[in-house]
C-alpha cells in the first residue's frame, strides 16, 4: 500500500450555522491524482482550504505531508504548491517577475532559482512569454503560470482548486496534460472540480462529495463498475431469437430494443459477461454481427449515488469565503535583481 501523504479524519467546518464540511473522513496516497467531485456548493473548496491552512480547522484533525494543520501550519505551506479557483497574478508583472518574486519568498538561492524558473517556463510552454505582463496573457496561460509558481519550490502536494473553470474545452485539454506531466514527475496532485470528464480522465481515485459529506470514493474503474449497470449492444441475424434467448441469463436485468439491434443492461462486469453471451448465441446457431461493450460514465456514478445531475454552474460557492490574496509588488530592476 502506497504511503499517505494526506490523511484527514472527521473534518467538519461550518460558517455560522451553516455546515460546509460535515464530518469528512479520506486519504490520499503519495504520487497519485486525488480528486474531489462535487458540485458548486458541495464543500470542495473548503476542505481544501483548510488543508493548505487559509482557513482554520474547526473540528477534526488533517495531517498533509506528515505536519499536523494546526500544530505546523508552516511547514504545511513549506510543502505544497496551490493555484487557486480565481487567477491571483499581479497584472503589472512578467510571467518571469511572478515566478522570481515567489522564489525569493521562500528564500531560494539566486542559482536554483533562476534554473527552476528556466524549467518550469518551458514545461508550461510559457518561455517565450517571459518578458510580457500577465495583464497581455490568454486566461489559459494565465492558469499554466499558476501552475508553474505553485511549483517553483517543488512540492509534495500540489493542490488545484478547479483549476479549468473558465477554459475552452481545447484549452482544458492541454490543461490536463500539464498536470499529468507534474503527476509524472513526483508530484501528488488534490483536485477540485465540478467538471465529469475532467475528474474521470485526470484521477487515479475519486472522491464524490455533496452537501458537505463524501459519498463514495473509489477508481474511476470501481466506482463504474460498482454500478453494475454495463450495457451490451448486439446485432445478429436473428434478433428476436437472441432476445429471448438472452433475457434467460441471470445476470441481464433489461434487454431494450434498437433500430438495427438492441442492448442487454447486466448487473455484473460485462467484459466477464461478454463470453457467455457470445457461446450462448452462437451454440444456438446465431450470428453476431456487431457487439460493443459501454461502460457507465462518470454522470451515471454521479447520480446513481446522490439520486441528482451535477449542478453545473458558474457562480461562486456560498459556502466559501472571499479570501483577500495579497499584491505583489514588482521587483526592483525586473528579472536582473
Amino acid at each position: 500500500m502506497p504511503e499517505e501523504i494526506i490523511k484527514v479524519t472527521s473534518l467538519e467546518h461550518s460558517y455560522g450555522k451553516a455546515k460546509a464540511v460535515d464530518g469528512i473522513s479520506f486519504a490520499v496516497r503519495k504520487g497519485e491524482i486525488f480528486s474531489f467531485l462535487g458540485p458548486n456548493g458541495a464543500g470542495k473548496s473548503t476542505a481544501i482550504n483548510v488543508l493548505i491552512t487559509l482557513l482554520q480547522l474547526q473540528k477534526g484533525e488533517a495531517i498533509v505531508a506528515g505536519y499536523d494543520v494546526t500544530k505546523d501550519p508552516q511547514k504545511v505551506r513549506e510543502s505544497i504548491g496551490i493555484v487557486f479557483q480565481t487567477i491571483t497574478l499581479d497584472r503589472d508583472m512578467t510571467c518571469w517577475e511572478i515566478l522570481e518574486f515567489h522564489g525569493r519568498l521562500y528564500n531560494m538561492p539566486k542559482e536554483e532559482r533562476r534554473k527552476r524558473i528556466e524549467e518550469l517556463l518551458v514545461l508550461v510552454q510559457l518561455d517565450v512569454k517571459r518578458n510580457e505582463k500577465t495583464k497581455n496573457l490568454s486566461g489559459g496561460m494565465k492558469r499554466r503560470l499558476e501552475i508553474a509558481r505553485g511549483l517553483m519550490t517543488r512540492p509534495q502536494v500540489l493542490f488545484l482548486d478547479e483549476p479549468t473553470i473558465g477554459l475552452d474545452p481545447q484549452t482544458r485539454i492541454r490543461m490536463w496534460q500539464y498536470i499529468r506531466q507534474v503527476n509524472r514527475e513526483g508530484t501528488t496532485v488534490f483536485l477540485t472540480t465540478h467538471y465529469m470528464d475532467e475528474a474521470d480522465h485526470l484521477s487515479d481515485r475519486i472522491g464524490i462529495i455533496d452537501n458537505g459529506k463524501i459519498i463514495v470514493t473509489g477508481t474511476t474503474w470501481e466506482l463504474k463498475n460498482n454500478l453494475g449497470r454495463d450495457i451490451i449492444y448486439l446485432e445478429t441475424d436473428n434478433n428476436p431469437e437472441a432476445v429471448r434467448l438472452l433475457r434467460t441469463l441471470t445476470p441481464v436485468t433489461d434487454i431494450k430494443e434498437k433500430t438495427r439491434g438492441f442492448n442487454l443492461v447486466v448487473n455484473i462486469d460485462g467484459t466477464k459477461m461478454l463470453p457467455e453471451v457470445i457461446d450462448t448465441l452462437r451454440d444456438n446457431r446465431i450470428e453476431i454481427s456487431t457487439i460493443n461493450l459501454k461502460k457507465p460514465t462518470m454522470d451515471d456514478v454521479f447520480v446513481f449515488y446522490t439520486g441528482k445531475e451535477i449542478r453545473d454552474d458558474t457562480a461562486r460557492p456560498q459556502d466559501v469565503p472571499e479570501i483577500p490574496v495579497p499584491k505583489e509588488p514588482p521587483l526592483p530592476g525586473g528579472q536582473e535583481t
